[in-house]
């Protein structure tokens, strides 16, 4: 499971430039208007071979006139609270606010590493402002510019270096069997769903959205299945009962898929497929997880036709495109209506992640494919493909095609393979890689 790196300070210091240009990504929305970031941004950062996740939260607002001043806050909080580590952007232009020394108080109590951004260092001239943050108390402040890049190097040898290291004993006794996160956004019945397959009330249930705190892992072994359940336990606080949901879901949801192998997504059938089912999905499918999406509370469904459920099907999988060669389990938590069933399904999703293929059978089924339906020329050049490999020991089943010009095989051209492959073997509920490699 990689780390939690979370961006924290008051509004417009920058804290989505800096997570666009860590990410590499342009994922968060930038604007000089204050308080853009309403919520979070997630996203993953490689440095030296070193991964780790990134938040990019609110801005810290306090006594402002924008309505959204306490959900950011709360965001900020929960940030500190869930990640390993912090970083703490300031604006050099303008050098130390009374909120930046909010904010630095609040972080000198949360016993986390922090490491202290200077930013919109943009010329040599604004290096001078920069010791003016050493009396945050916060240790050395490291200049940088995420609209130019200057600085983020150094700064992200920092952040890994600060990082908690793996325990590997963790990782290894965790290895050898499958684990499986139940993820949803809140009341879909997540928890319910883990008491109806250990058979007692391990974790508190109740009808408040966000019950659940911290991810654990449970150890299932009845019945002839043996894995982890990676889920939340304990009870929310009682002054923290006005929490942002939303936020908590997606922080616990992104630990939680990033320590499991197959997600079960929990969708409430009584309200349908909502943007927050989306987002988790993509959650799963960014961190290349199998799945499994159970459709929970069909009891409490009126219309239980076939043409009820193969609509929902649909308007599931519309939703979820390209990704969409996944099962789909229509059940209830609470009559345990084919609960069975997801554990069986989520078993053979595990085993299609691991499935490997014989290249001898890999080459005859796919090159007579490819015969059939060659790669379209271009600019008058033909694609051969010559040969065809799966590779060994990879997270998700990867295939890996040598020919002559791997440049001119379009992303139309890799799904058509992707198809065929998954025609000919079963890896339903898990993503598959394409590559395309010079002979």
């Amino acid at each position: 499971m990689s780390q939690l790196t979370a961006i924290v300070g008051r509004p417009n210091v920058g804290k989505s430039t800096l997570f666009n240009r860590l990410t590499q990504s342009r994922t968060a929305i930038v604007d000089p208007t204050a308080g853009t970031t309403r919520d979070r941004q997630y996203g993953k950062v490689d440095w030296n071979g070193r991964e780790f996740s990134i938040v990019d939260t609110g801005g810290w607002v306090v006594n402002s006139e924008d309505i959204f001043e306490s959900e950011i806050n709360k965001q900020v909080e929960l940030a500190i609270e869930q990640a390993d580590e912090i970083l703490f952007v300031v604006d050099a232009m303008n050098g130390v606010t009374d909120l930046d020394d909010h904010v630095a108080e609040i972080l000198r109590k949360s016993k986390k590493p922090v490491i202290l951004v200077a930013n919109k260092v943009d010329s040599n001239d604004w290096l001078y402002n920069v010791p003016e943050f050493y009396g945050l108390g916060l240790g050395d402040p490291i200049p940088v510019s995420a609209v130019s890049g200057y600085g983020t190097g150094d700064l992200l040898d920092i952040v890994v270096e600060k990082l908690p290291p793996v325990d590997p004993d963790e990782a290894e006794k965790l290895e050898d069997i499958p684990k499986f996160a139940i993820v949803g956004r809140p009341n879909a019945g997540k928890s319910s769903i883990v008491n109806s397959f250990i058979g007692e009330d391990r974790h508190i249930v109740t009808d408040v959205a966000g019950t659940t705190r911290d991810s654990i892992y449970t150890r299932y072994d009845k019945f002839g299945f043996d894995f982890y359940l990676v889920d939340t336990a304990g009870i929310r606080k009682k002054n923290k009962v006005s929490e942002d949901i939303e936020y908590y879901s997606v922080i616990r949801s992104i630990r939680a898929i990033e320590a499991s192998d197959v997600c079960i997504l929990m969708i409430d059938a009584t309200r349908g497929i909502e943007s927050q089912d989306v987002n988790i999905f993509s959650l799963i499918a960014r961190n290349n997880k199998g799945l499994v999406v159970v459709v929970n509370k069909w009891d409490l469904v009126a219309d239980k036709s076939q043409a009820a459920i193969d609509h929902f099907r649909e308007a599931i999988r519309k939703r979820f495109a390209p990704f969409t060669d996944f099962p789909i389990i229509f059940g209830s938590a609470l009559t345990k209506q084919r609960i069975f069933k997801v554990l069986e399904t989520a078993v053979q999703v595990y085993k299609n992640r691991k499935r490997v293929v014989p290249t001898s059978e890999v080459n005859r089924m796919m090159l007579e494919d490819i015969a059939a339906y060659p790669p379209p020329a271009n600019k008058g050049k033909y694609v051969k493909i010559k040969y065809v490999t799966m590779l060994k020991g990879a997270q998700v089943p990867t295939f890996i095609f040598f020919c002559n010009l791997p440049q001119w095989v379009k992303e139309p051209y890799r799904r058509y393979l992707e198809n065929k492959i998954r025609e000919h073997w079963d890896f339903s509920g898990t993503p598959i890689c394409v590559f395309m490699r010079e002979k």
